[in-house]
């Protein structure tokens, strides 16, 4: 493509935008492109600037896909987001479905060429269950037996914990109760192992590119916050054979006209954040071969703090929950053919029917409020919405501010913050509703509802309920699925019906941007994964795939 009919198609698609952009690329060089030769096989768009790149300590999506870049688990998820072998090449499972023994691969290896032991897996796991980590998913260890009274310190020798390595290829985990998600689990970054000598050498900095030592596909060759992280194909890497990327360079730009721009004049291959296609393009790059999209196992949804007034009585969170037309949200803004949500759980699972919501009726949340003393809105305290950054995310807010003026007389001030700060404002419950989703762990229900159990790490509500906690326990406990599907059922709807802790908003669509000519390795799935080291250049010459 000559400049003069590029210029052309980014003033007929995209605007004057791509042309500043394109000039800045042309003479400054962005992404390696001013050096001849310097420019990395790949460039993506991640979203936002990592909160951490420590798989204990990760909550985000941006995050987890440049962690599963560097670190790798016993398994491994695939481009379609099933999981296969990773440090394990194989593995044995009890008659009872509770003990796992796992065979580590002998060429697994760290990053500095040392192998990768199963004393790895337990130190690196024993650290995520200690309250000093603060590790907000440590609750996915505790299907291991004793793992949660380990964690909450009523055990406290750790050899009580079903975490065992019976030399360096085998380690042996026993379960509390058989799950069907288990080996699913093993292939999530929590559970991913660490180098205990590097983060005692250097503490909160051993994730530095100069201290890291890793054990995945790439290595961390820099990182430059709010600029860009350069990632290296890891020689040591038991499967590098099959890594067809060298080099790959990952942006963090969270704004959706930055990003398409970015991608529109050439300075990125790759835009993978599903909040980056700009909502006013949406009809129009849905039209495009490079736009890509399929349903996942994701929810968008608000959290209410329950320990801030007025949402400290749910007949309030109902009615700023009923009073809202998720149909319109999506027919309206976010237009790129996502589903309205009724229960927190997407569809697509196939052992899971979910609930039927709140449904929409503002005449009946007029009436809630009046219940609670504050009708036509008189008397309520100060509201603040949180939300991050993100165009989609400022659209709704602006939007759901108007409608809670519109139907309640409600005053809601808008807090929009940048990533890192945002997850900070959940963590301590700074808000009064926000912004929220949630993209599942693993393919079942389990994996959205657990997180809402009294103190769990990504609660971020205050809420707490016993009889909600016994049905995710007894879920747990539960082989038959038909009847653990029901007592998922039944959580769910006091989550989301009878509480109305949260309210789900819509059901995610994945959208992905890439040239298929150019890129492959990239394919829709349920779980969003897209790892970096399946993909590969089609326009390279001599390139295999």
């Amino acid at each position: 493509m000559t400049i003069a009919s590029f210029i052309h198609k980014g003033r007929s698609i995209y605007g004057k935008k791509v042309l500043f952009i394109f000039f800045l690329i042309f003479f400054l060089g962005i992404g390696g492109c001013g050096r001849k030769g310097m420019r990395p096989d790949l460039i993506f768009i991640n979203g936002a600037e990592p909160e951490t790149l420590d798989p204990a300590i990760i909550t985000g999506q941006p995050e987890s896909r440049i962690v599963s870049a560097l670190f790798e688990g016993l398994m491994r998820f695939n481009s379609s987001g099933r999981a296969e072998p990773g440090v394990a090449e194989r593995w044995e499972i009890s008659a009872d479905r509770k003990t796992y023994r796992f065979y580590l691969r002998r060429n697994a290896c760290w990053s500095d060429g040392r192998p990768v032991t199963a004393h790895d897996f337990v130190a690196s796991w024993k650290r995520v269950l200690e309250p000093a980590t603060g590790a907000a998913y440590n609750y996915q260890l505790f299907f291991i037996k004793n793992a949660r009274l380990y964690a909450e310190g009523k055990v406290s020798e750790f050899s009580e914990v079903g975490i065992r390595a019976i030399n360096n290829q085998t380690l042996e985990v026993e379960l509390e109760n058989p799950i069907p998600f288990f080996l699913e689990l093993c292939a999530f970054p929590t559970l991913f192992p660490v180098r205990l000598d590097c983060i005692t050498s250097w503490g909160d900095n051993w994730i530095k590119p100069e201290h890291i030592v890793n054990n995945g596909a790439y290595r961390l060759v820099s990182w430059r916050i709010n600029d860009r992280i350069v990632l290296r194909k890891n020689p040591h890497y038991w499967d590098r054979e099959n890594v067809r990327l060298d080099s790959v360079e990952i942006l963090p730009i969270s704004k959706a006209s930055t990003a398409i721009n970015f991608y529109a004049s050439g300075a990125a291959d790759l835009i993978l954040d599903k909040g980056l296609a700009p909502t006013s393009l949406l009809d129009e790059l849905r039209k495009r071969p490079d736009f890509h999209s399929s349903p996942f196992l994701g929810t968008y949804f608000l959290r209410f703090n329950v320990t801030r007034a007025p949402f400290h009585d749910a007949r309030v969170r109902k009615a700023f929950s009923i009073c809202i037309s998720n149909s319109e949200i999506t027919r309206r803004i976010t237009r790129g053919g996502e589903m309205a949500a009724s229960g927190f759980v997407p569809p697509g699972l196939s052992n899971y029917s979910g609930v039927r919501g709140l449904g929409y009726s503002p005449e009946a949340a007029r009436r809630l409020l009046a219940e609670a003393g504050y009708g036509g809105g008189v008397g309520l305290p100060r509201i603040v919405y949180l939300y991050s950054e993100g165009e989609l995310n400022e659209a709704i807010a602006v939007e759901l501010q108007s409608l809670w003026a519109k139907e309640l007389g409600a005053t809601v001030s808008l807090q929009r913050q940048e990533w890192k700060v945002y997850l900070n404002s959940l963590n301590s419950l700074d808000f009064s509703i926000a912004r929220s989703s949630w993209v599942g762990d693993y393919p079942d229900a389990n994996t959205f509802l657990d997180m809402f159990v009294t103190n769990g790490g990504n609660n971020r509500t205050g809420w707490s309920d016993a009889r909600y906690d016994e049905l995710i326990a007894a879920a747990g406990r539960e082989a038959d699925e038909v009847r653990r599907a029901s007592l998922l059922a039944e959580a769910e709807r006091i989550l989301v019906e009878e509480e109305c802790v949260i309210f789900p908003i819509f059901y995610y669509v994945g959208i992905q941007l890439y040239d298929p000519r150019k890129l492959g390795g990239i394919e829709g799935n349920l779980l969003d994964e897209h790892p970096i080291r399946a993909m590969y250049r089609r326009d390279r010459v001599g390139e295999k795939h």
